[in-house]
């Protein structure tokens, strides 16, 4: 079976590097490109798991793989990062090749579970009529994928579609729920028994981790760029 987090699991998200591995928590999640198979295998030494960050929803300019996606599933920029861009994610068998070979990538390097980055397409502007039926499918796929390799997987964002979603992924993973007040929206995967870890960017601690203790969020404070520095709950 996957590996999955407990609820109330205390937790590091690192995007920058080097991965600083000092901070005493039982689960890392960095990003996949950035980091080989030995920083994976050093974080386990320590008794650490370690979640993989890949794209799932979007091409980033400054990726290796980038040239592997074909113009025609390349959509608008993501808001705020003008080096991505949205995916049209109907497109299965143009975009599946490239995920399944970043999803390759995570197993091999021995993560223990994914978060697929970008799983919101339909409730954003990327260029393309996606549907909620159209994100259903895709982000189902992703679970499937993930599975079949022995992985674990987190839903990223996507609260609207949270209670569709939660019997196939593993644990949520959010962003500034409680600043947007979406929090209820991930009680589907508390109330399976499964994790849901959460950060905020500009409320401090004192304003949500009452509530986050009260919900069983793994929640915590962290800067917006994901640099090692944090304030947990």
């Amino acid at each position: 079976m996957p590996w999955r987090p407990a609820q109330g699991t205390l937790w590091q998200w690192q995007l920058s590097t080097p991965v600083d591995q000092s901070v005493d928590v039982p689960v890392y999640d960095i990003d996949m490109f950035d980091n080989s198979a030995a920083v994976v295998a050093s974080l386990h030494a320590k008794g650490r798991r370690v979640i993989c960050y890949i794209d799932a929803g979007g091409w980033e300019a400054y990726r290796p793989d980038t040239a592997a996606m074909p113009a025609a599933a390349i959509g608008k920029p993501v808001q705020g990062f003008p080096q991505e861009r949205w995916l049209d994610i109907r497109q299965l068998g143009v975009i599946e090749p490239l995920m399944i070979a970043r999803l390759n990538q995570c197993q091999a390097k021995g993560f223990d579970a994914v978060e697929p980055d970008l799983q919101d397409g339909y409730e954003n502007d990327t260029g393309f009529p996606l549907t909620y039926a159209d994100q259903i499918t895709y982000d189902r796929w992703w679970a499937e994928q993930a599975h079949a390799r022995g992985l674990g997987v987190a839903l990223k964002g996507d609260v609207d579609q949270a209670a569709d979603l939660q019997p196939y992924f593993d644990f949520a993973l959010d962003e500034q729920c409680f600043e947007y007040s979406e929090c209820d929206a991930l009680t589907p995967f508390i109330s399976a028994g499964k994790a849901v870890l959460e950060v905020e960017y500009n409320l401090d601690t004192s304003a949500f981790c009452s509530s986050a203790r009260a919900r069983r969020f793994s929640s915590m404070r962290k800067h917006v760029n994901l640099d090692a520095w944090r304030q947990a709950c």
